[in-house]
């Protein structure tokens, strides 16, 4: 285990010390009064039209939390993301959470059977056994990131920063373990094919 794989480790386990953590169930109603300020980037509803900014809405509520928890930390790194997550307590990404995964997901149109890239990324998704922790419908549960219906970019990017050691999941290694053998262009061929998917 890398020394940086180490204390993200024991940050989460200092969080989990800490009392009732953030992957407590919360408030979805306070979580939308407090959402409007993240709209200017995450989108009405939750669902991003900002390059580089993922669609919250219908994102596992775990997931959601331990995000924020990782920004807030400073484990996961983000100019605009740190600031505002290290001025919120756990009831407030619980409740955020709470909120953000209660909207209907996006739902983008369904690549047609001609798209070779996307048929490309369905083979490479089903290879890298994708499906194991993301789910059948690429939905995402608990902590693990919902994938279908993401911003292209923005799952391109979180592979290329997996692959590079830049971002650490709550899995600790298995999302750079993942990532290791894909060249840029199967990454590109993974994010297009699972942007696509309803």
């Amino acid at each position: 285990m890398t020394a940086r794989a180490g204390a993200i480790v024991s940050l989460v386990f200092v969080a989990l010390a800490a009392g009732p953590g953030p992957a407590a169930a919360g408030d979805a109603a306070a979580g939308k009064a407090m959402a409007a300020a993240c709209t200017g980037c995450h989108g009405e509803d939750g669902v991003s039209e900002m390059a580089l900014t993922p669609s919250l809405a219908g994102e596992p509520d775990d997931f959601l939390q331990w995000q924020l928890v990782y920004f807030r930390s400073g484990a996961r790194k983000s100019d605009v993301m740190e600031p505002l997550a290290q001025s919120l307590s756990n009831e407030e990404i619980r409740n955020l959470g709470a909120y953000f995964a209660s909207l209907p997901p996006p739902r983008p149109q369904p690549a047609p059977q001609s798209d070779a890239l996307a048929q490309r990324g369905a083979g490479l998704a089903a290879q890298n056994r994708c499906q194991a922790c993301h789910g059948e419908a690429f939905a995402g549960s608990g902590a693990v990131a919902r994938l279908a219906g993401q911003r292209e970019d923005v799952v391109l990017k979180a592979l290329r920063d997996f692959k590079s050691g830049r971002r650490v999941g709550s899995g600790v290694a298995s999302m750079a373990d993942a990532t290791y053998p894909l060249g840029d262009d199967d990454m590109q061929a993974l994010a297009h094919y699972l942007a696509g998917r309803p």
